[in-house]
């Protein structure tokens, strides 16, 4: 009975973030996020060294 309970809220969260995903006004965000990997990371700078 419990088993059954989880697998129904589950399968209830699953269904209700693939909706949530699938929103329109969304796809721009989503978008800048599947971006983020290909981009270039910017360069490094040293860090200033101060010897006494």
């Amino acid at each position: 009975m419990v088993s059954g309970i989880v697998t129904v809220v589950l399968l209830v969260l699953f269904v209700g973030g693939w909706i949530r995903l699938w929103n329109p006004r969304l796809k721009p965000e989503l978008d800048a996020a599947a971006r983020l990997p290909l981009e270039e990371d910017a360069p490094l700078e040293a860090p200033e060294e101060t010897h006494p």
